[in-house]
């Protein structure tokens, strides 16, 4: 990480093909266009004030450090976000509006500064960017276009221009930063270097009075296309564009189904930031669905969230159905198509445009995950058209699954699990893969293929059966998480020294491998052989005490909430919200509607200062530790709201 690329971000802006995370201080961190996977573009934007009589520097006033304090929020109902910057050392307020016009390749970063003394006051209005464009530091062009009054950052077919509906007073394309820090820009008119700087001027503002500083990025995969976008950006004023960005936003509110009645007014706000989140991270184009905005593109703690997972968008794309907008989730299904594998397996994870994206290897879950979710979709719409458009990636996914069963034990065979830490035979993948086969087989009945749909039918029931007779673990009171699990060599020879049953084969290279017969570990994936799969009924013994033992063993003390499993050392290992709410389902599943509830309030209470779900929430402080917002996290709690409501749950209250 570097101050430019911070981990965890404050907000998120886009339309479907812009997408840009926002620190609390109104810095734009990253920007992504045209897709809002890659490639990302922003090495650092600054925005500051020279402010006369104020020293001879530039203040920039995006940083907290420098005596400026800040709030952050998102403007009602909308993903417009609204930063002020305020500091008691000098005369100036800073309020900003930062969106993306929704149909347009334009953000808009609308300023209004405001003289708080009682004297007049002249500054100048500072701005510096640096782009990186195609995630690259090589071969970047800045110039200054006249015509335009732009600042134009280029890199082979992406163009960025940068402008505003007021007339610069300077510019410098090239080596700007020191200039930007003096505000005394060179009028250098192009460089073959990434940065460039421009300055605007306002003099003798009254005590009390404003002043509007909009500017403008305009994204082009030409020169000419990006200066007419910068035109179309310029013909209306900025009070023009936030009247009908916020329009967008609400019409597309509307169009939702609402919080169901009788929920407070916290989780109404939650709810619907969840739904404009959702947006956010649907690729207009493919419709492909973001697990989150990258917060790690060196991989320096992760393997990176910038892609589509078939395991978090079948919970996302449930979670759109229940609110609605199915529309979404159909063309997300329609995208599935291009990323299947000849052989019928999805892998697992993507880039927007179908191609693979990097992998720990196949994950059997995944594949399965998609079939579920396309029957779900199904269930929700009863659209025969829709189904036609699947059946043949259906069909050839499901022979996939059938064929993908270990004969000893029935179920499926060594994949990585669904966190892509280990591989083995996992409870929750067989489930997963149970699943699927069944809404294949429901599929299949549809489409007149009764023999398909009883093989698939029967080959999930042998899953299903095999979840119950080998996976539980009495001494736990819980199901393992799996079986045959694949070990390094020095933890193999520990289990054995301590009674573990395992085995050692080498592979047809001559590779030693080593599997331990049984997985042990307590996770909250095991729920979902109950909730979302439904392998199990909620209300089986083997569900109720793995819930009650998962309750038990992974709830956080002092902060609360539930951790992915036992010895979790990823990001230090703390609660997650999407964990918390995935028992929160399972206690909705068995009627237990007030301890659903409570853990429904322990998200609510972990939102961001923004409304934003993350990923994680620290274990000491209970601030959010990693990834923000995290699509799944806000797909798991409309789910939680929407199986309270079809409960009842609600209404009663």
């Amino acid at each position: 990480m570097n101050d430019n690329k911070p981990y965890l971000v404050d907000a998120v802006i886009g339309n479907g093909r812009t997408l840009a995370s926002v620190g609390r201080t109104g810095r734009i961190y990253r920007l992504w266009w045209p897709h809002i996977d890659f490639p990302q573009h922003v090495d650092v934007i600054r925005t500051g004030l020279k402010i006369d009589g104020c020293g001879d520097t530039t203040l920039w006033f995006d940083e907290a450090d420098a005596g400026w304090s800040h709030e952050i929020a998102y403007m009602s109902r909308t993903n417009i976000v609204e930063v002020s910057a305020a500091s008691d050392r000098y005369p100036l307020q800073v309020v900003q509006r930062d969106f993306a016009v929704p149909d347009a390749d334009i953000v808009v970063r609308d300023y209004t500064i405001t003289n708080r003394s009682d004297q007049a006051q002249s500054f100048s209005f500072v701005w510096y960017s640096a782009f990186n464009i195609t995630e690259s530091a090589l071969y970047n062009t800045t110039m200054f276009d006249a015509g335009s009054d732009s600042l134009v950052h280029y890199r082979q077919r992406t163009f960025f221009a940068i402008s505003s509906a007021n007339v610069c007073a300077g510019y410098q394309a090239g080596h700007a930063r020191d200039g930007a820090n003096y505000s005394w820009l060179s009028g250098n008119d192009i460089d073959m270097q990434p940065d460039g700087a421009l300055v605007w001027r306002f003099d003798n503002v009254a005590p009390g009075a404003s002043v509007s500083m909009p500017v403008y990025i305009a994204a082009g995969t030409t020169r000419a296309e990006a200066l007419d976008v910068m035109a179309a950006a310029k013909a209306k004023r900025a009070a023009d564009w936030l009247a009908e960005t916020t329009a967008y936003w609400h019409e597309y509110l509307a169009a939702a189904a609402p919080c169901p009645a009788g929920a407070d007014a916290e989780i109404a706000a939650a709810y619907e930031r969840s739904l404009l989140t959702f947006r956010l991270m649907a690729d207009k184009e493919t419709g492909s669905l973001l697990a989150a905005p990258e917060p790690d593109e060196t991989f320096s703690r992760c393997g990176g969230y910038a892609y589509c997972w078939g395991r978090d968008a079948a919970f996302i794309t449930t979670a759109l159905n229940k609110a609605g907008l199915t529309a979404v989730s159909e063309k997300f299904y329609d995208w599935t198509l291009t990323a299947q594998e000849p052989d019928g397996s999805w892998q697992q994870r993507h880039y927007h445009d179908g191609s693979l994206a990097p992998s720990w290897g196949l994950q059997i879950d995944e594949g399965a995950s998609i079939v579920w979710g396309m029957w779900q979709l199904y269930e929700q719409t009863g659209n025969r058209d829709f189904a036609e458009r699947m059946w043949p990636a259906v069909s050839r996914g499901a022979a996939f699954l059938a064929a993908f069963i270990d004969d000893e034990t029935g179920l499926p065979r060594p994949s990585m699990d669904l966190w892509e830490e280990r591989k083995g035979e996992h409870t929750y993948s067989a489930a997963a893969v149970c699943a699927g086969l069944r809404a294949a087989a429901s599929f299949g009945r549809l489409m007149g293929d009764a023999d398909a749909a009883a093989r698939w039918a029967a080959t999930a029931d042998g899953i299903a059966a095999a979840i119950e007779s080998r996976c539980w673990n009495e001494a736990e009171g819980s199901f393992y998480r799996g079986l045959n699990l694949s070990v390094d060599a020095g933890r193999f020879a520990s289990a054995l020294a301590l009674g573990v049953q395992g085995a050692a084969a080498r592979d047809a290279k001559g590779y030693e491998r080593f599997t331990l017969a049984h997985d042990p570990i307590v996770d909250i994936s095991l729920l979902g052989v109950s909730a979302p799969f439904g392998v199990l009924p909620a209300e089986h013994e083997y569900m109720r005490r793995t819930a009650d033992t998962i309750e038990r063993k992974l709830t956080t003390p002092g902060i609360g909430g539930i951790k992915r499993y036992e010895d979790d050392g990823y990001i230090g290992g703390n609660p997650w919200i999407l964990t918390t709410l995935w028992l929160a389902q399972y206690r909705v599943q068995n009627g237990q509607y007030a301890e659903a509830r409570e853990l429904l309030q322990w998200a609510v209470d972990h939102r961001t200062e923004t409304g934003l779900l993350p990923e994680q929430i620290d274990r000491e402080t209970g601030g959010p530790a990693w990834i923000v917002p995290l699509t799944w996290s806000h797909a798991m709690f409309v789910l939680t709201v929407s199986m309270l409501s079809e409960a009842g749950y609600w209404s009663a209250q």
